[in-house]
């Protein structure tokens, strides 16, 4: 799959494609119908597949301070993408100059002149341009202009989570911060997933006999609440069984909130350094100060348990 920083980075003998655009974090399972769509239709034309994404969140361009937490960073949802079987994903640089464009420039001098759109396929509640004026309605109107169709895709998926409200990255993201990382999990479609460096914490999970791996999560990353969840570590390719910690560890008062996975009945580990990936599968319990440091240390023994089992055969 191809990956696009910008408009420059298009070839110049690129011909007609497929489109879809949107921020899509999470690639959740609202929006791998319409890439799924956007893939099927492509195929069928014989052209390419292209999706069109956004860094950062336009809403940090346009309201600085509102970045939203998020569920997947561009380089994982372009993996998932791939996975979909998109050809190529474009993340456009949205700075407060490209907000400024309107719907009718946004169309021809993305779809038009450098992606050379065939089809669209979008959501009904798509919006783009300078203040999100551009709706489906217009993009189908200015396609009839400049040779391109637009497909509308119902996007509107429900199940458990969230009470049976349609899924959304806003509650996933509301799941998350609650902990309900099962039921972000269902909206996702598989675990979600929280990544980065590991470094070097206060080594105390070493000491208990517990050695963790500490996190150091990429930024705007949304973390599940404090608490203890199983899910799996995974670490140069390789998915281990985890018991996974979020939260400031009370019980040595801690004040900085981090995120550390213990592999599960794995040794001599050396990861300080590596990338590595922490997915959410199950919450167990939430966070809390024990009596003593012992009382604590049964109480990961039963985590780990639990975890163990919660993991088997995943």
């Amino acid at each position: 799959m191809q990956r696009w920083r910008g408009l420059e980075d298009i070839p110049q003998d690129w011909g007609r494609s497929v489109v879809t655009i949107g921020s899509y974090d999470g690639v959740h399972r609202g929006h791998q119908l319409i890439i799924g769509r956007a893939v099927e239709r492509a195929r069928e034309l014989s052209v390419p597949s292209v999706v069109v994404t956004f860094d950062p969140h336009p809403s940090e361009v346009v309201r600085p301070g509102s970045h939203p937490p998020l569920l997947a960073p561009h380089h994982r949802r372009a993996e998932l993408m791939a996975e979909l079987g998109v050809d190529a994903v474009l993340i456009l640089p949205f700075t407060a100059e490209f907000s400024q464009l309107s719907p009718a420039d946004f169309i021809v001098k993305v779809l038009v002149d450098k992606l050379h759109a065939r089809l669209v396929v979008e959501g009904p509640n798509f919006r783009f341009g300078h203040r999100a004026a551009g709706k489906v309605d217009f993009l189908a109107e200015m396609g009839l202009t400049y040779d391109y169709e637009v497909e509308v895709i119902d996007l509107v998926v429900t199940g458990e989570a969230g009470g049976g409200l349609p899924f959304s990255s806003t509650l996933t993201r509301r799941l998350v911060a609650d902990g309900d990382v099962e039921g972000a999990g269902e909206i996702l479609g598989r675990p979600h997933r929280v990544e980065g460096i590991v470094v070097r914490g206060a080594q105390r999970g070493r000491e208990l006999g517990f050695p963790t791996a500490n996190v150091e999560t990429l930024p705007h990353t949304a973390i599940p609440a404090d608490g203890v969840y199983a899910g799996w570590l995974t670490v140069s390719g390789e998915r281990m069984p985890a018991a996974i910690s979020v939260g400031t560890n009370p019980q040595f008062e801690g004040v900085e909130r981090t995120v550390e996975a213990y592999a599960i009945d794995r040794v001599g580990l050396d990861l300080y350094g590596l990338h590595a990936a922490v997915d959410f599968l199950a919450y167990v319990r939430g966070q809390r100060k024990f009596e003593s440091v012992d009382a604590l240390l049964v109480a990961m023994a039963e985590d780990v348990k639990k975890c163990r089992e919660l993991t088997a055969g995943g």
